[in-house]
């Protein structure tokens, strides 16, 4: 997960980008818009990973629209439904987010499935019954047969 700042640099944003590629593993590609925080600094850590820099056209926010969908879904589904408090708190609930959306949250561009999940088992005879898994303290819940 991406840090939290009040005021992203250039220099912070590189550094997220060294923290987010450990060990040469580095994306191929990364998109990104024309803010002025994405500067040399930023540049030079992409660079010096291999990694080519795509820049969104300017005034289309729909030419990144998987990252706008992810951070609409961030907002719909949780932010707008709590009150943060602080910074730490934030920090929390993104983490607890991201492990919903990765872990248990279905995703149209993979026909409704979870990512990395294994294929469904066939169904056992009877059926087992299904169990929901309270998430965010129950403002959602993960439904799975029970084991």
């Amino acid at each position: 997960m991406g840090g939290v700042t009040r005021g992203p640099t250039d220099a912070w944003v590189a550094q997220q980008l060294r923290e987010a590629t450990p060990f040469g593993t580095a994306p191929r590609y990364l998109i990104r818009d024309n803010d002025r925080k994405y500067g040399s600094a930023f540049a030079r850590v992409a660079e010096g990973s291999r990694i080519t820099v795509l820049r969104t056209p300017i005034r289309a926010p729909r030419a990144n629209a998987a990252c706008e969908r992810f951070l609409g879904s961030v907002r719909r589904e949780y932010l707008d439904h709590v009150l943060v408090l602080g910074e730490g708190q934030l920090r929390r609930v993104l983490r607890e987010y991201m492990a919903y959306f990765n872990t248990a949250r279905p995703h149209q561009g993979i026909g409704q499935a979870i990512p990395g999940a294994a294929r469904p088992a066939p169904p056992s005879s009877p059926p087992a019954p299904i169990v929901s898994i309270p998430v965010f303290g129950g403002l959602h819940h993960d439904y799975r047969r029970a084991t």
